[in-house]
């Protein structure tokens, strides 16, 4: 069964070409723009992995990843963000951080090495 991977980022571009390069992986793939609920799509698809961008309209990426990472319904959940400053590593190891970052811009070959890197965690 097909790894399942939610997308969750305010520019619908960048969606569609994650979402693109998974498909063509055959990743299994659901997306949103809608952080405000984040809870309600998780609940809705189950998925093994979250990839959310650190700029979302509506909510601080790195405050969605804490909510995720502090709940007991979603705390085990592979969280990736996507952010442009190469800053947020620092974010990786407190408490509520992502599992990994995935540096704007970044390549095909880059995103796939590392989706494949936290489904196999």
């Amino acid at each position: 069964m097909a790894k399942r991977i939610l997308i969750v980022d305010d520019n619908e571009l960048m969606i569609e070409v994650m979402t693109y390069i998974l498909l063509g992986k055959g990743y299994q793939v659901a997306s949103s723009t809608r952080v405000q609920e984040i809870f309600k799509i998780i609940k809705a698809c189950h998925p093994d992995l979250v990839i959310l961008d650190i700029v979302n309209a509506g909510m601080d990426g790195r405050e969605l990843c804490r909510l995720i990472k502090l709940n007991s319904a979603t705390k085990n959940l592979r969280v990736i963000v996507c952010s442009e400053s190469e800053e947020t590593d620092a974010i990786i190891p407190q408490k509520g951080g992502p599992d990994d970052v995935l540096h704007k811009p970044f390549g095909m070959n880059s995103l796939i090495r590392k989706v494949e890197l936290q489904l196999a965690a």
